[in-house]
């Protein structure tokens, strides 16, 4: 997936929301007879509703990676920072997106509501997107006594990424389940049909963001490269309030979240008080139990404790976003020193993520109808947690390759071959290996993420109970914001330590260091979680299917009340 991290998720209960594309199989047995009588998405009368909400996604999803995609060329050219510093604020900016749509959700299911958490999600998302073409005016050319000074410029762009960070996790914890409420009386199929249209248009939105955009504010300057997002955004803000008056909104009723924090908190308080007469008891949170004298439902109780069977899959999750989240830092370094300029025009240096998005869209549909089936027939199913395992092998392969492609770089350029180039104002020695030969190691590390990333959200949503689902897919999304995070740190103590040995791994200029060790690191460190996680995968039972009878009663997994609707169909988008 584009750096989209992007994938960005759409999950149940409004907990959070991954953008990359993803049916998940629910295995759910309602029969056609129930739906055969109802209309479809386009026959319904509601297509109107559902283009607003669309266009309003392909606004946001265009803004986001219009901003993200050139960050870190952004951060080094306009700002002054060292591509250190530029990697961590890339890094950190994409994890905080990341974790904010779990406070996102649980603000929608317990106080706002959808569209209003939407809707101001957006207005706070503006004021961000707003500032970055203001601060990138040169304004000394015009009036000297105008400019910015560097300190300042970088407040106000750290202020607009906080802005944006907030902005795009409330929208991406609510605006797919929200379309999706307005189909809920259609059954599956105009659901599905539904997220298939919310896939098409989050990726038309990273397509623009990362040919038009990119090359905008590579080529003309980040003024008026970040007024098209800016644009964008004020546009999505005017398309969602074309249909208020059409959409179907649901009052909150709380959040599985509040009830998780609760138990968690009392029960853990609990602990330093031995209880007498239950020594049976396997855990502090066990206290809580009304058939223990506490004051939660014994099952929702159960229903937390399940956390802890699949934390630990989630745990070795994280590693694999910290190489995934390469993408817009170290491969965008190592592409602004290799061959852009061809003739009189310029590769912007972020599309080649395009082609992180094109393996996406060519296997996801190849996977789901031929190789999964097959594996099937042939009496081998790959299960959840073998295609996870897969994806973080092709993960590592990524980095390899990188690192290969990082030595014949600096081995071209020490035998001569070496030139020029400008970007975005700044000018980078590079080597006369073309950009082009980055496009294995984007191509692999999407097709990691539709084994990893999807099958990923697959697993959080069919191992918790209902009741849980959008808390677990909530914090499945937060391994995404916490390997991000990894990342960063990893950064700085390769460097401190690489740096204390007079060899720096990851200078300001990074054709006088090592980043191919950076890389193999990154490797081995992934092989060796890959090894965890088969150990901790061969020890995983897996959670039966809930019976038909409780998918239909009330609460369960087949029923559909308020904002708690499970959604049929998850998107994890480009």
């Amino acid at each position: 997936m584009a750096q989209k991290s992007d994938l960005e998720k759409s999950c149940p209960n409004g907990q959070a929301q991954t953008e990359e594309p993803i049916s998940l199989s629910l295995e759910r047995k309602s029969s056609q007879s129930n739906n055969k009588d109802v209309p479809s998405l386009f026959k319904s009368g509601r297509l109107h509703i559902v283009m607003c909400i669309l266009f309003c996604e392909l606004c946001e999803r265009l803004t986001y990676y219009s901003i993200a995609g050139n960050l870190v060329l952004y951060c080094t050219s306009a700002l002054d920072y060292s591509s250190e510093d530029a990697a961590t604020i890339s890094l950190v900016f994409s994890g905080t997106a990341y974790f904010v749509p779990l406070f996102g959700g649980w603000l929608a299911d317990s106080f706002a509501g959808k569209y209003n958490t939407i809707y101001g999600s957006l207005l706070i998302y503006m004021i961000g997107a707003a500032l970055l073409p203001v601060i990138s005016i040169e304004f000394e050319n015009f009036n000297s006594g105008l400019s910015l000074s560097d300190s300042a410029k970088q407040g106000y762009f750290m202020f607009a990424l906080i802005t944006i960070a907030i902005g795009t996790g409330g929208i991406k914890a609510n605006v797919g389940p929200f379309g999706a409420q307005q189909l809920d009386d259609l059954g599956e199929t105009a659901i599905q049909t539904f997220f298939n249209w919310f896939y098409w248009f989050i990726n038309m939105g990273s397509t623009i963001a990362f040919s038009i955009g990119v090359y905008v504010q590579q080529e003309y300057g980040f003024a008026l490269g970040y007024t098209i997002p800016a644009v964008s955004i004020f546009a999505a803000i005017i398309i969602l309030a074309i249909g208020k008056a059409w959409y179907i909104v649901h009052p909150p009723e709380g959040s599985p979240l509040t009830t998780v924090s609760k138990v968690v908190i009392t029960g853990a308080s609990q602990c330093r008080h031995p209880h007498i007469d239950a020594p049976e008891m396997d855990s502090c949170i066990d206290r809580v139990k009304e058939s223990y004298g506490g004051k939660f439902p014994d099952k929702t109780v159960e229903e937390v404790k399940s956390l802890g069977r699949i934390m630990p899959i989630f745990a070795t999750i994280v590693l694999y976003w910290t190489v995934y989240f390469q993408m817009s830092t170290t491969y965008l370094l190592q592409g602004e020193r290799m061959r852009l300029i061809y003739g009189n025009f310029s590769i912007p240096v972020a599309s080649l993520s395009l082609f992180n998005s094109i393996v996406i869209l060519i296997l996801v549909p190849i996977v789901d109808r031929f190789v999964y089936p097959f594996f099937a027939r042939c009496g081998m199913p790959l299960s959840k947690l073998q295609r996870i395992g897969i994806g973080m092998i092709f993960a590592s392969i990524s980095v390899v390759i990188a690192a290969g492609i990082e030595i014949a770089r600096k081995n071209i350029m020490q035998e001569g071959g070496w030139m020029e180039q400008e970007l975005a104002g700044e000018k980078f020695n590079a080597s006369t290996l073309s950009v082009f030969a980055q496009i294995p190691q984007f191509t692999i590390i999407g097709a990691s993420e539709v084994f990893t990333s999807i099958t990923g959200l697959e697993f959080a949503y069919s191992q918790s109970p209902s009741y849980m689902q959008g808390v677990v897919m909530g914090l499945f999304l937060a391994t995404t914001g916490l390997g991000s995070y990894v990342g960063s740190l990893l950064v700085a103590i390769v460097n401190s330590a690489s740096r204390a040995q007079g060899a720096e791994w990851f200078p300001d200029e990074i054709n006088d260091g090592y980043l191919e060790y950076y890389f193999f690191l990154l490797a081995g460190l992934m092989l060796i979680n890959f090894g965890i996680f088969v150990i901790i995968a061969k020890k995983y039972k897996y959670v039966n299917q809930y019976s038909e009878d409780e998918r239909r009663r009330p609460g369960g997994k087949g029923s559909r009340q308020g904002e708690k609707t499970p959604l049929l169909s998850e998107s994890e988008c480009l």
